[in-house]
């Protein structure tokens, strides 16, 4: 591939995660939430069991202050709870209140419905070769 079309490929990209992000936020917007903030939430969905903050924070890829800020005010509005972890005092574990579960229903509706458009008339062939690419790039950027 020429310098050319690997620079205009890695542009587009990037486009395309700003991009999705930000109509996602535009979407999402009447829901209360900022983008982290909705992004802990779904992490939170996702674990099996009650993650402890430390480990939420590896999830989201965030530093621990930021996340507890966050937590902070999921917390006030009634969507997350931090639980002390027997035998470590430091630790808490953190569970997602009843009132967080149809709020993330909505994220996942939401969130469905743009993937469902951005992949409107993209083939199963072009996505898994799309898919092989962007793997390679991944693990080439962990290798840095």
């Amino acid at each position: 591939m020429a310098q050319p079309d690997k620079h205009r490929f890695a542009m587009q990209l990037a486009q395309l995660s700003r991009g999705w992000r930000a109509e996602l936020d535009r979407r999402l917007a009447d829901l209360g939430l900022s983008q982290a903030r909705w992004l802990v939430l779904l992490h939170l969905a996702r674990f099996d069991g009650l993650p402890t903050q430390r480990e939420l924070a590896a999830s989201l890829a965030v530093e621990g202050p930021t996340l507890a800020r966050l937590l902070d005010g999921l917390e006030q509005q009634g969507l997350v709870e931090r639980r002390a972890v027997a035998g470590d005092r430091r630790a808490k574990q953190i569970s997602l209140c009843p009132a967080a579960r149809p709020l993330i229903a909505q994220i996942e509706a939401i969130s469905g419905q743009l993937r469902n458009e951005l992949f409107a008339g993209i083939g199963e062939e072009e996505l898994r070769i799309c898919q092989q690419v962007h793997s390679r790039m991944l693990a080439n950027l962990e290798q840095l």
